[in-house]
């Protein structure tokens, strides 16, 4: 598919922020799955560019004049297909790394009870989805219930979230059976469901020597394919966010956020 995506956020502050630092992971990589046409991300003031220890390209800019809102805008055009399967380059993250806990992963005794018989005893596909789906079936998804801060554990209580739990809950269960795992920021194509044009999903290792990784997504139980564009890698959200910073002032926060994502023939 040819796609146009355009992501736009805004910031509104009660009063004048001070100083702040913004950390931006809004630039699509080039991959099997995806060839970016073009890109362009409107900050500000003039970002730097760096690449993370995930290869994740990092846009970052400070503001030390005083402002009471800000605007972040990508745009661009992604030509995408079918592909669920990614190759490492000799630079990236260890496997081993990523079968780490992290404060939004870490299980509970609970949520390994629950899920025991869905655990997957060996990194295949197969019994990968299957949990995935054990997953889609148990945490009902519900917008507005949580929000970048909530655990997998939380979310498993109430059992309910949506993408980014979904991804937090899989994340845990497949590094407590012994496979490494890491958290994918992205974008979702589906006309009937713009809610979900801000996605999330996971990777998991299938073949740890070799730096192979297979692409699921939870919230649908299925292989990602050509509706899926990938943004950025982390340990979870919090490593892998669009857009995050710090700030000084500013008093109460108000954020807007919109993507619309259209076919192009």
């Amino acid at each position: 598919m040819h796609l146009k995506i355009r992501h736009r956020t805004e910031y509104r502050y009660e009063t004048p922020v001070r100083y702040s630092i913004q950390e931006l992971r809004l630039t699509p990589p080039q991959n099997a799955g995806q060839q970016v046409e073009k890109w362009k991300i409107s900050t500000p003031i003039k970002a730097t560019n760096a690449v993370d220890a995930f290869g994740n390209t990092v846009s970052a800019f400070v503001q030390e004049s005083p402002y009471t809102s800000m605007m972040i805008e990508a745009e661009g055009e992604v030509q995408t297909q079918d592909a669920f399967e990614f190759t490492d380059d000799s630079k990236a993250v260890s496997p081993y790394y990523l079968l780490q806990q992290t404060n939004l992963t870490e299980p509970t005794e609970a949520m390994l009870t629950y899920f025991a018989s869905a655990l997957p005893k060996k990194n295949s596909v197969d019994q990968v989805l299957m949990l995935a789906s054990a997953i889609q079936n148990a945490i009902t998804y519900v917008p507005g219930q949580t929000n970048f801060a909530t655990t997998a554990a939380q979310s498993f209580a109430m059992k309910s979230g949506v993408c980014q739990d979904h991804a937090h809950i899989m994340l845990s269960l497949c590094r407590a059976s012994g496979i490494p795992a890491r958290y994918i920021s992205g974008y979702f194509f589906a006309e009937e469901s713009p809610n979900l044009a801000s996605h999330a999903w996971i990777d998991f290792c299938s073949d740890m020597e070799a730096g192979v990784w297979t692409s699921i997504d939870i919230t649908h139980a299925c292989l990602v394919d050509a509706r899926h564009i990938r943004l950025a890698i982390g340990r979870d959200y919090y490593s892998a966010a669009p857009v995050k910073g710090v700030r000084s002032g500013g008093g109460d926060e108000e954020l807007s956020a919109s993507i619309s994502i259209q076919q192009l023939t």
